[in-house]
């Protein structure tokens, strides 16, 4: 018998040859879980990196810069991997780590030494370079485990290409859904809203806590019992509950309803959040469901609506107060050129207070303030303080929270900038982000003037104009006292502005996806007890078969949350992924830290007490302190604490303080609210950030280089295993995510039970 080879690494490479190959030709888009390269690890061919025709890398990444940054990412994780409760947690022995980092780490010496494409890909995008580097190693270990019969399987339970048949009781029911369509403030969501009021059952799904509480609000004062269900708030009336107001990624999927409204189903397209409307469209057990978002979802939800039999009605709406731009931008002079009403739009926390500041120096009177990592509550009272006209907020300037959620009576947008930053760099917005923010001018009516309307005219409602769809179809008048404005404060924004304006948003061509939890337990039962939780995800989200129709959503933060939690033993399947979707940063250490310890105190069975927890509640007994790092400690104690609620709904045995936790929360707010009116800036940080944003700007408008490479040609994947380039090509799952704006909704939980 011959005697059986030593297992070859699974990050190992074949020797290059002399012959370099051109550029492997392209071929049609194919669509599959964002995958930015197809693999094809059969072709024969030369591993030696050649760049695009035109371009050159080592311009761009410098001689040196390539070994640079990915050995001091192996550096960082070797000494984290190195810990003996990590080597424990992946069932391995300090000698069989010595000796696979070894392996590991010749492969990336040759990887940089021939200038591999693969490794200038790790640099050439926004993702971590450790990040990558983790999974790499992981796929080192746990990938090549695999025999050809687990990979088939494996591939069997990632066939997702029916996503319609995980809800057999809604498929089993007849569903009529009406789409209203139309731009910002044309009266599509009232229209759908005032159908929900005339049924029995419903339920109102939100992108914003901010829009669950106003419908909330809203059908209560109606006289309608209702439930409000968002992340970290349930609220129940008493008895039977026959109506519903949650955040989209709560919806009870197993009530049956009269009817349903889904809002801003544009969202249905997002990368990252996109699977829950999907979920809802597809899961709902409602005789009636009501979608209401823009004129480019129709193509797509049409083809939805016939994959799933259900009978579809379009009813399409114009705005109900003219839009137009401006003829010129204020050319940065607040004090010339401000009106009352007018909102000025920022996005920076510090351009935010810096305008404030300056709009108040300039014009005598108050300015309420909005933006992101306010608590909502705090949010919705400058709003009313901005909507009162017998008062001195006379003006506002928000974040981009202002384009979704907030009712605001605003006359002119006033865009400080075009540009804000994605997380790693400026980038100029997209048309449907200027259109959707510009669109707060000239509002219709505020909410409280709707509720105050409707009470009003309870006795009188008007006939719809189709019988069959039950649906007011007239439209309010138009008043021209309401003609509403969009420009800017700088003029080097302003030819951006009208360019947008006049163009139509993307189409929206596919509808987010996220497997189930089912799904994701049946899957990793192919895995060894060790595995990463984060390696079990990865494999799935690259292993997947999709419809054409949907897409993979990322992973991003959940690998991260997946990793820190995972030495933590106890954990259930279901734990694990319903901890991954919590409300977190993982940019912040202090959070991380209060969630581990959350964690284990859901593993190991333990009393959660407020106190108990790593929560830096004495900040509350900190004397107040004008300016932005006093603020920002109020801002990360509130999002610690909304941690705490988020988890105690869903782990109320373990996390038992929640009474405590919410008291905490309202002094916070009101902390918060009272530090609002001592903060300072400096003038000189908000010039140089505008000069920045400038600077991004005319890039943009430059002509465009030509990117690094973005994929592994043909003659670079000889002799890498599958599992290897799956993590390699994976840019959806280690794109780092957007900062966020708003109370967005970031659960990959279950339905609300």
């Amino acid at each position: 018998m011959l005697p059986s080879p030593s297992r070859r690494s699974s990050l190992c490479l074949l020797r290059a040859t002399s012959a370099l190959l051109r550029p492997p030709p392209l071929l049609p888009h194919v669509q599959k879980t964002y995958r930015s390269s197809r693999s094809r690890p059969d072709l024969p061919g030369s591993l030696s990196f050649r760049p695009r025709s035109g371009e050159n890398v080592g311009e761009k990444l410098g001689p040196s810069l390539v070994p640079t940054v990915v050995y001091i990412a192996l550096g960082k994780l070797r000494a984290e991997l190195s810990d003996p409760e990590v080597l424990q947690s992946l069932a391995l022995t300090r000698s069989r780590f010595d000796q696979e980092w070894k392996q590991f780490t010749k492969s990336v010496q040759l990887w940089h030494k021939r200038a591999a494409p693969e490794a200038v890909s790790l640099l050439g995008r926004r993702g971590s370079v450790q990040e990558r580097m983790r999974h790499l190693f992981y796929a080192q270990i746990f990938g090549s485990q695999f025999t050809l019969a687990e990979i088939e399987n494996q591939k069997a339970v990632a066939d997702l290409r029916y996503p319609h048949e995980w809800y057999p009781a809604t498929r089993a029911m007849s569903r009529t859904v009406h789409l209203h369509v139309g731009p910002t403030n044309s009266g599509k969501t009232y229209r759908a809203l005032k159908r929900l009021e005339e049924a029995n059952t419903g339920i109102y799904l939100g992108p914003l806590r901010l829009l669950a509480h106003e419908v909330y609000t809203r059908l209560n004062a109606k006289g309608k019992a209702c439930a409000l269900v968002t992340g970290e708030e349930q609220r129940f009336p008493e008895g039977e509950t026959q109506m519903w107001s949650c955040t989209v990624e709560m919806a009870p999927l197993n009530q049956e309803l009269d009817v349903a409204v889904i809002d801003e189903i544009q969202m249905i397209g997002n990368k990252d959040r996109g699977w829950a409307w999907t979920q809802a469209f597809l899961g709902l057990q409602a005789k009636e469901i009501h979608l209401c978002g823009e004129a480019r979802t129709v193509p797509l939800m049409k083809d939805l609506c016939a994959l799933v039999g259900d009978k579809v009605e379009v009813h399409e709406y114009e705005r109900l107060t003219p839009l137009a731009v401006a003829d010129k931008s204020l050319n940065g002079q607040l004090a010339k050129n401000l009106q009352k009403g007018d909102c000025i739009v920022s996005f920076s926390v510090l351009g935010i207070h810096a305008l404030r500041k300056a709009v108040e120096k300039a014009t005598g009177r108050k300015c309420a303030i909005v933006y992101g990592s306010l608590p909502p509550e705090t949010r919705a009272q400058q709003a009313r303080l901005f909507n009162d006209p017998d008062n001195e907020y006379d003006f506002l300037v928000a974040s981009d929270a202002v384009g979704m959620g907030l009712n605001l009576s605003i006359k002119r947008v006033i865009f400080e900038s075009v540009v804000k930053s994605n997380g790693q760099h400026m980038q100029p917005l997209s048309v449907s982000e200027v259109k959707q923010i510009a669109g707060r001018a000239g509002r219709y009516r505020t909410a409280h003037q709707a509720i105050t309307q409707d009470l009003q005219d309870s006795s009188t409602v008007a006939p719809p104009s189709d019988p069959s769809s039950k649906i007011e179809a007239h439209q309010s008048p138009k008043d021209a006292k309401t003609l509403g404005y969009a420009t800017t404060l700088e003029a080097f924004d302003f030819n951006y502005l009208k360019k947008c304006m006049s163009e139509e948003p993307e189409p929206i061509t596919s509808a987010g996806l996220f497997p189930p939890a089912v799904v994701v337990e049946r899957f990793s039962k192919y895995f060894p007890p060790a595995t990463p939780f984060s390696y079990v995800m990865l494999r799935l989200h690259e292993m997947c078969s999709l419809h054409p129709r949907f897409h993979m959503c990322g992973l991003k933060d959940q690998l991260r949350i997946a990793d820190a939690l995972h030495p933590i033993k106890g954990l259930t399947i279901q734990d694990r992924l319903s901890i991954c979707a919590a409300p977190t940063n993982v940019r912040d250490e202090d959070e991380m830290r209060v969630l581990q310890a959350l964690a284990k105190c859901i593993a190991h069975g333990e009393s959660g007490n407020l106190l108990d927890v790593p929560i830096p509640l004495e900040v509350l007994d900190e004397t107040p302190v004008p300016g932005r790092p006093y603020l920002l400690q109020l801002e990360q104690l509130h999002k610690t604490l909304v941690l705490y609620l988020w988890l105690s709904y869903r782990f109320p045995f373990a996390l038992t303080t929640r009474g405590l936790a919410n008291y905490a929360k309202k002094l916070v707010e009101d902390a918060i609210e009272h530090a609002l009116n001592e903060f300072n800036f400096t003038e000189a940080s908000h010039a140089r950030l505008q000069r920045k944003r400038q600077r991004a700007l005319e890039n943009h408008e430059q002509p465009k280089q030509k990117e690094l490479p973005e994929a592994l040609g043909d003659e670079a994947t000889v002799g890498i295993p599958p599992v290897v380039l799956d993590v390699l090509k994976d840019v959806e799952a280690f794109e780092e995510p957007e900062p966020p704006v708003d109370d967005l909704e970031t659960s990959h939980d279950r339905p609300f039970q």
